[in-house]
């Protein structure tokens, strides 16, 4: 054998050596996947100690990984909450980070580092599946739902996206693939505005007759333009062909994400599945309507349920389970009724979807944050209960960690590492966390300061106390998990250490 095939001999051997070594890396990265609910509370799913209801996907998952008594949410709405996760800030730094309308343009900036843009850069495919929520577009009504919709979710670092433009009550009522609206008519193209009806298009608020599947609770703002028989917020007209059935619509997200897991199953992959359970209005598929006893809200839970289980079906089936990290966690806090007539008030019976805690979404009490939360990866994670103070806000720094990568100068400011807290190999958690509804809060481990705000203190409309109060509140959450005697007169200097902080996380904006 002549010299020359040798040596090639030996490029090709050392070639394949190191395709097989990067092989190997790239096997023993873990898949990831963040499965977020919508106004599912901590008491809504069994693994956190409810007797009424009965998720035994979730369970599962609980039971192969590490269950968080203490996680929250950052903000105890949706949009503010999703923002926080994926990119590492606190939402309240930005003015602009409300409950997003419909036709919002991108909150997140095609220029800010994202969760994806992370493992994208780190070799992985990345997927947004679900409810958005955080705007399309570059500015407020100017998006072309009838062409390419730009900026979009490429631009902040998702490979492939299928989602809900918005979230389920308001419109577009289309789901948009990859930034194009989804079965779209050319000849029927369609308008959104959350300003102006549109001639000879019904609303809700005129024509009750036409609201065959849900009617809206009084003065809720649900009552404007109708789509498959419930009235939305918001005003639409056209696309009638693209339109979503409300019944599928976690079949269609859950098959979509099933999708890109067996699409994607031979390389690391980053998927963002956010299902649109519990959020209103409520029209879960037939299959599970009536079988929670609890009404639309109930048998939603069960969806979402059912919604985990074909993520875990499909791990198991392409032999992904062990080397997938699955974090389970909810946007914000419960809320029975959020808008429509769907008797969940009436039927929730002695269930608590709160759990111990008092609120609920749109609260600064606990229940607006405090949400479910579990970490899932059967190759590295003991399965244990976790009392540490955690927060979605530390995912993004978490998963750099994870990745042993260094982020960019600026990226993520207010996300800490607490990779190790997170994997159950340690029980250290954050020191404080701010939250926000009407006011700011600070929670620790022990304390909850919530700082004197000028809102209501209660919301008629949703059933559901906002803990706002012009006085500061301060209570020990170990003693007084319902947040009942208020502290702040007993222990002032608590009061100032706590209110130290939030004043400190504000300059850091002035900075």
């Amino acid at each position: 054998m002549n010299n020359t095939l040798i040596g090639c001999l030996g490029v090709g051997a050392a070639v394949l050596s190191s395709l097989q070594t990067t092989h190997a890396q790239q096997s023993e990265r873990p898949n990831v996947i963040f499965i977020l609910a919508d106004d599912i509370g901590y008491g809504d799913l069994s693994c956190n100690g409810e007797k009424t209801i009965h998720t035994p996907n979730v369970d599962a998952l609980a039971s192969r990984g590490v269950r968080f008594t203490d996680a929250h949410a950052v903000a105890a709405t949706s949009t503010p909450s999703r923002y926080s996760l994926l990119t590492g800030q606190y939402a309240w730094r930005r003015n602009d980070t409300g409950i997003a309308t419909g036709d919002a343009g991108m909150i997140i900036r095609p220029e800010q580092h994202t969760v994806a843009d992370m493992f994208q850069s780190g070799g992985y495919v990345t997927g947004a599946v679900g409810k958005w929520h955080l705007g399309l577009g570059d500015k407020a009504g100017t998006q072309d739902w009838n062409g390419f919709i730009t900026p979009g979710l490429k631009d902040i670092g998702f490979d492939y996206s299928y989602i809900m433009a918005a979230t389920g009550d308001r419109v577009p009522c289309v789901f948009v693939e990859n930034q194009r609206v989804v079965n779209l008519d050319p000849n029927d193209p369609i308008e959104v505005s959350y300003t102006t009806p549109f001639p000879g298009e019904p609303l809700g608020k005129d024509h009750p007759e036409l609201l065959t599947v849900l009617k809206p609770s009084v003065n809720h703002g649900h009552d404007q333009a109708i789509v498959n028989g419930v009235s939305r917020i918001g005003y639409m007209k056209g696309g009638k062909q693209a339109l979503w059935k409300d019944e599928n619509i976690a079949d269609s997200i859950t098959t979509k994400a099933v999708q890109f897991i067996e699409d994607n199953q031979h390389k690391p992959f980053f998927l963002y599945f956010a299902t649109n359970d519990a959020h209103v209005p409520r029209v879960p598929h037939p299959r599970f309507v009536g079988k929670s006893g609890m009404g639309a809200r109930g048998d939603a839970l069960l969806q979402f349920d059912w919604s985990v289980g074909e993520i875990l079906k499909v791990l198991d089936k392409l032999g992904l389970t062990e080397n997938t990290l699955i974090v389970l966690t909810s946007d914000n806090g419960p809320v029975v009724d959020d808008g429509y007539q769907d008797k969940a008030v009436e039927l929730l019976g002695k269930h608590r979807p709160w759990g111990d805690f008092r609120g609920g979404k749109y609260s600064n009490f606990e229940a607006g944050t405090r949400v479910p939360f579990i970490v899932s990866w059967p190759a590295n994670v003991k399965p244990s209960v976790s009392s540490a103070l955690v927060s979605q806000l530390d995912l993004f720094a978490s998963m750099a960690s994870l990745l042993n990568t260094t982020l960019p100068e600026g990226s993520a400011p207010d996300s800490r590492d607490f990779l190790n807290t997170l994997l159950g190999k340690t029980k250290l958690g954050r020191e404080y966390i701010i939250e926000q509804a009407g006011s700011l809060s600070v929670t620790t481990s022990n304390w909850k300061y919530i700082a004197p705000g000028n809102g209501p203190a209660y919301n008629k409309l949703t059933n559901t106390e906002l803990g706002n109060s012009k006085l500061p509140q301060l209570y020990n959450l170990k003693k007084d998990k319902g947040e009942k005697l208020n502290l702040a007169d007993k222990y002032p200097d608590k009061v100032k250490e706590l209110q130290a902080i939030l004043d400190k996380e504000k300059n850091k904006n002035n900075d």
